[in-house]
C-alpha cells in the first residue's frame, strides 16, 4: 500500500489503520499498560442520544479524544467509557410524540413501565451509528462498558 506518494489512498489508509487497531487491540493494550498509573479522571458527558451525529459533535468527540490521549502519554491510567445518561426530557419528548401521548395523564395510562422501556429503546436507537462514526474518527473509547 502507497502510504506517502503522490498515489496514496487516504480512504483505504484510514481503513487498513483501523484494522490494524482493531486486530491488535491497541486500544485496550494502551489501558493495559497504565493500569496501575495514577488516574486521571475524564467524565466524557453523553453524546445526543435523540440523532445521528454531525460535525458538532464530531468536533466535540475529538477534543474529547485528545484530552484523555495526552494524560495517557503523561503517564495516567485514563478510563474512557461512553455514556447514555442525561437524556431525559427529550427522549420523553419524543417518545409521547412516537407513541401519540400527551402529558403525565396518557403515560400512566400506557403504563410507566412500558414508557420507560420505550425510552430506553429510543436513547440506544443510534449507538451503530455512533459507533461506526466515532470509530472512523480514530477516536478510542469503550462501547461494551458503556454508562
Amino acid at each position: 500500500m502507497d502510504t506517502a506518494g503522490p498515489n496514496v489512498d487516504f480512504n483505504q489508509l484510514e481503513l487498513h489503520v483501523l484494522e490494524f487497531w482493531r486486530e491488535n487491540g491497541t486500544f485496550k493494550k494502551s489501558l493495559e499498560l497504565r493500569r496501575d498509573a495514577p488516574q486521571y479522571m475524564f467524565y466524557d458527558g453523553p453524546p445526543f442520544a435523540t440523532g445521528t451525529p454531525h460535525y458538532g459533535h464530531l468536533i466535540a468527540g475529538t477534543i474529547k479524544d485528545i484530552i484523555p490521549r495526552y494524560q495517557t502519554m503523561r503517564g495516567h491510567y485514563v478510563e474512557r467509557r461512553f455514556g447514555w445518561d442525561t437524556h431525559g426530557l427529550p427522549i420523553e419528548m419524543l417518545v409521547e410524540k412516537d407513541l401519540n401521548l400527551n402529558g403525565r395523564t396518557d403515560i400512566l395510562e400506557y403504563g410507566v413501565g412500558k414508557f420507560n422501556e420505550a425510552c430506553r429503546a429510543g436513547v440506544l436507537k443510534y449507538v451503530d451509528v455512533w459507533e461506526q462514526v466515532t470509530e472512523r474518527l480514530g477516536r478510542w473509547i469503550d462501547f461494551r462498558n458503556d454508562y
